[in-house]
Formats: structure tokens, sequence, C-alpha cells
């Protein structure tokens, strides 16, 4: 079995608290009274008194305790408030014997077995917790006597519906994708993968911003090492707001001395499932639709969940076909540079005099063509991204034309200069990882400067630093290039080809899962 080796490269910090962690450590300064209206009172003072702030109170007979109500308009849903918890408590009013007095303790045991009628609510003292619940969208419960107040869920914001992902289109494939909204991502998680032993450990993150985040793995095939180091990394993340996953990734991440990503994003509730079961850890965080996974490997950046929702012929050649365009993304026009500048020996001689025909009258060098076009390819596509999706479309594919065929004609580049670019454009939307594409389109600029200085040397001397540099990366714990180096054999099945299931039926060796098999007969546990 393979050691997962967790580097410290984190500073400890002083961890932001579990949002279901015990509070009993909470000071008394922290802390809500036993009186109703010097507890709303703190409440306001905390919040400034907010026009938004929408308090109640709610008094029965005599000697019964009265009851307070806090929440927030527009992120809590008022209707439900008032058909479930103002109704609820005027229902326990009614049924209380006016001749007995009773105390808070009394009425909230009451309301919680016999008449609050609601699924979600927890209790706590800790005025922090309720300033964060009430901002939240949760209602603040209030009972006159009793030193605990009732935080019940009732959220309920404006949010995006479940939608296709843009960013990971697939041909065949489910068409749902993550949102805003972590409740619901959390939802498509559980109903992908129905398994009991699958675990979502919440976090509060950011001082000011404390947006939840979640962890999710299957505790009986993740390894626990792996579980723990992103718990430990997460707990020391001391930040105002995170609004986006990719401030977390940045974060948590083993090294930021690399344009390659150490941690996966995506979309898809498929493929952070997938990721799940094979025994790795997924993040969500509230506010984005965007989740994490990790530990990342250079071959997770090459592959799709379509490679196996078709048969594994056509999966194969189309990850071929991806390894292919990498290629040709990273050395297609530095090639074109050293070949015209250094070697032309090495081109076939009608080529060549193919070559020199339509560059006569160029009066930039190769690498001074191939740089001009590429600026102006990648101008166009940041311009494409930025604009209206319709407007932008046309944008990119009219603006490529039309600049390609005006640049010929005033003869500031040559015709194969515009083949060259253009098939390097098209093998870098090739790539299903968006910043594995960008990193590729980094490093295609360093070669181009290197080809254009050395020629081939040049070409072959940053390859094999790249190579250097991939063999050096880690992804918690785990060396990038893994299976390749280290070597797990039987993990080649998966990389640069996708052999057929049923020769799939185990789990990523490197990753020491807990249940090996995912198919036929187990081993391990379940």
């Amino acid at each position: 079995m393979p050691r997962i080796m967790f580097r410290n490269t984190h500073k400890k910090r002083s961890p932001i608290r579990n949002s279901g962690e015990s509070q009993s450590n909470t000071s008394a300064d922290n802390c809500i009274t036993r009186s109703v209206h010097a507890s709303v009172a703190s409440i306001v003072r905390h919040l400034n008194a907010p026009d938004d702030l929408v308090t109640r109170f709610i008094c029965g007979a005599e000697g019964t305790p009265p009851c307070a109500i806090v929440c927030i308009a527009g992120l809590a849903d008022l209707k439900m408030i008032n058909d479930h918890i103002v109704t609820s408590i005027q229902q326990a009013y009614s049924a209380i014997n006016c001749s007995e007095p009773i105390t808070g303790r009394e009425l909230y045991q009451r309301l919680d077995k016999q008449f609050l009628s609601v699924q979600k609510y927890k209790t706590t003292r800790s005025l922090d917790e309720i300033l964060v619940s009430l901002l939240s969208g949760d209602t603040a419960l209030l009972i006159d006597d009793l030193d605990q107040v009732l935080l019940i869920g009732s959220k309920k914001w404006t949010g995006r519906s479940v939608e296709e992902p843009e960013t990971e289109a697939l041909v065949r494939g489910p068409r749902e994708g993550f949102n805003e909204s972590i409740e619901t991502n959390v939802i498509l998680l559980r109903r992908t993968i129905r398994d009991p032993k699958l675990r979502f450990d919440p976090y509060r993150i950011g001082e000011r911003g404390k947006k939840e985040l979640i962890i999710a793995y299957i505790d009986s095939i993740v390894h626990p090492a792996l579980v723990q180091e992103v718990k430990r990394r997460v707990e020391s993340i001391d930040i105002d707001d995170a609004p986006e996953s990719g401030m977390i990734e940045q974060l948590i991440q083993d090294s930021f001395l690399t344009p390659f990503p150490l941690i996966l994003h995506t979309e898809r509730p498929d493929k952070a499932a997938s990721a799940i079961l094979q025994g790795k850890v997924v993040i969500l965080l509230e506010g984005t639709p965007f989740a994490l996974i990790m530990p990342t490997t250079f071959e997770t950046l090459m592959q799709s969940p379509e490679d196996y929702y078709e048969r594994w012929l056509i999966g194969s050649l189309i990850r071929i076909l991806r390894y292919t365009a990498v290629f040709v993304s990273l050395t297609f026009p530095s090639l074109y540079i050293a070949l015209v500048s250094f070697h032309q020996g090495l081109i076939p001689s009608k080529l060549a005099f193919s070559i020199a025909a339509a560059r006569e009258g160029v009066p930039f060098p190769a690498v001074i063509e191939a740089f001009l076009m590429e600026l102006t390819l990648e101008l166009l596509r940041e311009a494409g991204i930025r604009l209206p999706k319709p407007v932008g479309q046309t944008i990119g594919i009219v603006g490529g034309l039309v600049i390609g065929e005006a640049a010929v004609q005033a003869g500031i580049v040559s015709p194969i200069m515009v083949i060259v670019v253009s098939v390097t454009a098209i093998s870098s939307f090739a790539i299903p990882a968006y910043s594995a594409g960008i990193a590729f389109r980094i490093l295609r600029f360093i070669i181009m400067i290197a080809a254009s200085m050395f020629g081939l040397y040049g070409i072959i001397l940053i390859h094999i630093m790249i190579c250097i540099h991939l063999s050096r990366l880690n992804s918690f714990g785990i060396p990038y290039l893994t299976p390749l180096a280290p070597s797990y054999y039987r993990d080649w099945r998966d990389m640069f080809i996708r052999a057929p299931l049923m020769m799939l039926s185990k789990r990523p060796q490197y990753m020491a899962t807990k249940d090996d098999s995912k198919m036929g007969s187990r081993e391990g546990g379940t």
C-alpha cells in the first residue's frame, strides 16, 4: 500500500470554529441573559438597529413567560414564520392552564415536544452564533427566564435554479450543475451518492463573511490522513471573507509557485461524486457553484466524465486526442519558429519553398510574427469572455477571421502563420480543465522565446524543465505525476487510454483507500 506523506506547508493559525461545535467555553459577556427584553436589546444593539430587522414580542396569559421572535426581512421567510412559529407559540399559550404559572424552561419543553411545527432548529447561548444565524436567514426565538435561544431555519433567498454547467459542456451525460446555494449542492451530491457513510463536515470561513464551507467524503473509502490534512488546512484559513472557492484553493494548495492547478474545480455534481467515490475529498463553499476536488494529479486534468459514458474505444480515442492537443498547444508555434529561424534543413524541400514564398514580403522575423498573432488571439479570446454571450461568440469568430485575413493582405504575417496559430488555438480548446489550459497558454510563450533563442535545443530544454517542475509538485501528499512517477502500473489503464469498465474494478492505487474495490467482489470494507 502506498504511503501518503503530508508536508506541513501551512502556518498553523487559530481556527475559525466549526458551526456545529460546542460553545461551552463562551464567555459570559458573549451570552444572552434570561431576560427576553435585555437579550433582544443586546441583539439590536450589536446589529446597530437596521431597518430590515424584525422583532416581535408575544405574550400569553398572566403567569406565562413572554416570547420574542427576531429575524431579518428579505433573508427569512416571513410567511413560514407566521404560519409555523407564531402559530405554534399561540397554540402553546392557549393550552396552558392560567391557574398554574410555568417557567421558561417548561414553555420551551412544550413547544419542543408538542407545538413547534418546524424541522430544522437548534439551541445556543452564544450571541455571536445568534448574530451569524440571523444574518444567514434564520429566526431567533427567545423565551423569558430561559438562558437559551432557539435558532430556527427559515432561509428564503432568491437564487438560480439547477442549470446545465456552461464551462463543462458534454455531449452525453447529466445536464445538472451546481449553483450558489450550498444546500442545493449538498442535495445534488446526496442524490447521486446514496451512501450512509457519505459525510458532510460543516465549517465557517471568514472572520467577517462567515461563509459556510462543507468538506464532503465517504468515510468508509477515503484515507483518514487525507481528511485530517484537508481539515487542518481549512481550519488554518484566517481571512475576512472568501467570496469564491478560488480563494480557498489558493490558501490551501501545496505551492503557489506553479502555473498548474493543484486542486481541481468543477461545476458538475457527477464529476464531484465520481471523485468522492475514488477516495478523494470535495469542498463546497456557500455562494459559488464551483466545488474543489483534492488531491489532483496531472492525469485528472485530461479526464472528462464523458470518457466513462461512452464505450471504451471512443473514450480512449478522445483522451489520446487530448494529449495530442496538449503537445500541439504547447509546441506548434515554437516548432515553426525554430524550423524557420534555425533548422531550415529539417524542412522538406517543397514545404520549405512554399513557406519561403508565403513569407516573401513579411517585414518581421518569425518570432515577432508569432507573438503578434498569439497576442491578438489572446485578446480576442478575453474579449469574447467578457462581452455578452451572443456578442462574445461573434467577436471571437468574426474578429479572428477578419483580423487574420487583413493581416495577410497587408503583408504583416504569412498565411502559414495564420494556420499555425489557428491550429494551436483549436487544440487549446480541447483541454477539459480550463485552469490547465491557461497554464499551457503561459508556457507556450516561454517555449516560443526559448525557440527564438536556441531553436530546437531551447524547446527540448524547456520541456525538460517542465518535467522536472511537474515531478517536484505534490497535491496533498500525492506526487503530481502519479501514477506515472511514481509508477502504479495498475492505474495506467485509466491514464493515456480508458480501458474497458470491467478492467477498472479497483479504485486508484495511489489513493490507498479503505475499500479498494468498486466493482465485483469486495475484499475491503463496505
